[in-house]
């Protein structure tokens, strides 16, 4: 497993810094957040530090995200009062991502409003059918290129 010195949830991983375990094996380890946007909201992170979604390969990503679905799971039946989840991973710091190794926020949802909110403008007027497909085009070309 790769090890970074320098890197919090490395030091997290190896119980270098306290924190309240939820789940773990040889794969992952999830463990509550220190903020909690809401009760029960969990880190779920690789053992091996990967920086972001663009350093996994296929075996990483098979072995992570499997995981995700039996955390949410244990989370959602952990209290009747939660009625929904945001799963957020976010991917380089214009993406709000302030911890540089890669993790998987899960968010349990209690009620519409809590202090948490993502918001999505609507840009569906700047493009036409045209435009759509030309973007299209550029990212199954690179999916072609594997």
């Amino acid at each position: 497993m790769a090890y970074d010195a320098d890197c919090i949830f490395c030091k997290i991983i190896r119980n270098e810094i306290p924190n309240t375990v939820v789940y773990e094996d040889d794969v992952v380890k999830a463990f509550l957040d220190i903020t909690q946007v809401t009760p029960g909201h969990t880190l779920v992170v690789p053992k091996t530090h990967v920086a972001d979604i663009f350093g996994y390969d296929a075996d990483l990503a098979a072995a992570v995200f499997s995981r995700i679905p039996k955390i949410a799971q244990a989370i959602k039946a952990s209290d009747p009062a939660i009625i929904g989840m945001n799963i957020v991973n976010n991917n380089g710091k214009v993406a709000y991502q302030s911890v540089l190794h890669s993790h998987f926020h899960l968010i349990p949802r209690y009620q519409p409003t809590e202090g948490f909110a993502m918001t999505f403008t609507d840009n569906s007027a700047d493009y036409t059918p045209e435009q759509l497909q030309q973007v299209a085009a550029k990212i199954s070309a690179q999916l072609s290129a594997e």
